[in-house]
């Protein structure tokens, strides 16, 4: 996390009016600048108006196969049914 590009390592550091924070996330980077500061914990919708959210926009999605399930019979994993048939010819229970 950094505050205003300085690393922060500590939670020691206070945060006013004024400040960005980013924060990288697993798969996206987040950029919010705070805009008032909270006198209490509270629901959802009030804090989202306690920062402006400047984060760049995600990368736009590559096109999908309608249907990734769908694969050829016989390639990939066996399903239960394939499993218990196995079972059954090597004489397990």
């Amino acid at each position: 996390m950094r505050l205003n590009s300085d690393k922060v390592v500590t939670p020691s550091k206070t945060v006013k009016v004024g400040d960005v924070l980013t924060i990288a996330l697993d798969r996206r980077i987040l950029v919010l600048k705070v805009a008032a500061l909270g006198s209490r914990r509270g629901p959802f919708e009030e804090a989202r108006k306690l920062y402006e959210d400047m984060s760049p926009p995600p990368p736009p999605k590559e096109e999908q196969p309608s249907h990734p399930a769908l694969r050829e019979a016989g390639a990939g994993r066996p399903t239960k049914r394939d499993r218990r048939k196995i079972d059954a010819w090597r004489g397990d229970n």
